[in-house]
């Protein structure tokens, strides 16, 4: 065994130190996490800094997963704080397990008699009893909780507080002394102070703003999905099964996928899981019906389901013809081999119904017929060109137009 790896007294050893950044980012990639350099950096000033890091950025992005593979890189134990709205201190410190205490009462009956019996007034009961506080207010009877369980372990652990954001604003004072001083006060107690410093991991899906003085003790790093490169490097690190060129059609599917704003974009997990989809089908060939068969796996809401259903047609094949959304218009696109584009500009053929029975263009001839200036000045107030002879009405057609009775 040799020296840096000797374990000390309480049964730890140095080896879990990261030597340098670049050890950092090779243990992380032992246990399956490609870590880039930025992040490699966070980790291992984490390590000699003593200050917890704060991820944010979209969920599926890896910020949880970093957590886990922290722990394991390092050998330590993983603690886990999942927030939630509403939560409050006790879920996350400590709380005391009253059913125990009433227990213990019970059994103790006889016992709490025998101390009180010669007492010669209700005072000095009370007084017998109250000497007795510590023995029901002590580690006995104490139910820790995730914050205290970390800073009271004899090991070191790695304390993940997953979706920081989600609990509320009072639980965020409760960590401020946690994450400052590694450290916990309990009134009945006193302070619990951390044994072995712990690797505590925050995240955030940025549901609200965090608390300048939270993010003042943290490391921040911002998680992004990756790049096209990197992603596909992290698919066949996961060996999906899936072929390697079909693996980077598939990354630039989910990467149009993401560009469509949708709910809940597909995250980095859920194109492992698509991958692995596709191999267990035995897909040779990304299609759009392929791909709109196995969508459930990374769209998880019916309205972002419909809006992927569109664009699969064009994700799986950019130079695809699509119709235009104002309607057929017949000028040819997508409709076969040998259509013509080359009247793109000129205005479209008039439709059937425009033609008059010679087979002239009616709306041409009605526009030849706007001749502007054709009507008098009388004309809605338009200048004409004069006043133009007026029709005479014989007074028999008067007297036929008024004849008829109107109906009772």
């Amino acid at each position: 065994m040799t020296p840096e790896a000797q374990p000390d007294q309480t049964g730890t050893s140095e080896a879990e130190e990261f030597a340098d950044v670049d050890d950092a980012r090779r243990r992380l990639g032992d246990v399956g996490y490609l870590a880039d350099a930025r992040m490699a950096t966070t980790i291992f000033l984490q390590s000699r800094l003593g200050k917890p890091v704060l991820l944010e950025g979209p969920a599926g992005v890896g910020k949880t997963q970093l957590a886990l593979s922290l722990a394991q890189a390092t050998g330590r134990k993983l603690l886990r704080l999942q927030c939630y709205e509403g939560q409050d201190e006790t879920k996350a410190l400590y709380e005391w397990d009253y059913g125990k205490q009433l227990l213990y009462t019970q059994i103790l009956r006889e016992k709490i008699g025998q101390v009180v019996e010669d007492a010669k007034d209700l005072d000095e009961a009370v007084e017998r009893i109250s000497r007795q506080d510590s023995i029901f207010f002590s580690e006995r009877f104490l139910a820790p909780r995730p914050l205290l369980q970390a800073i009271a372990s004899d090991v070191p652990v790695v304390l993940l507080i997953d979706e920081v954001d989600r609990a509320d604003e009072a639980l965020e004072a409760v960590l401020l002394e946690t994450l400052a001083e590694f450290q916990i006060s309990i009134p009945e107690i006193g302070t619990v102070t951390a044994k072995h410093q712990p690797f505590v991991i925050l995240t955030s899906n940025n549901t609200r703003d965090l608390s300048a003085a939270l993010k003042r003790r943290c490391l921040h790093l911002f998680l992004d999905y990756p790049t096209p490169e990197r992603e596909l490097e992290i698919l066949r690190s996961k060996e999906t099964g899936l072929a390697d060129a079909l693996s980077a059609r598939l990354v630039e599917v989910v990467r149009g996928l993401r560009d469509l704003e949708l709910r809940k974009a597909p995250s980095i997990s859920e194109t492992i899981d698509w991958a692995r989809t596709l191999s267990v089908l035995g897909v040779t060939e990304l299609s759009a019906e392929v791909l709109a068969e196995t969508l459930n796996v990374v769209i998880k809401y019916e309205r972002d389901n419909e809006k992927a259903l569109k664009a699969l047609p064009r994700l799986t094949d950019p130079n695809a013809a699509v119709p235009d959304s104002r309607g057929g218009h017949g000028h040819g696109h997508g409709h076969g081999p040998g259509a013509d584009h080359a009247h793109d500009d000129a205005p479209p053929p008039p439709p059937p119904a425009a033609l008059d029975e010679s087979g002239a263009d009616g709306r041409a001839v009605r526009a030849a017929k706007d001749d502007p200036g054709r009507h008098d000045t009388d004309y809605y107030g338009a200048p004409g060109k004069g006043a133009a002879p007026k029709r005479p009405v014989p007074r028999s057609q008067g007297e036929r137009s008024f004849a008829r009775k109107r109906p009772v």
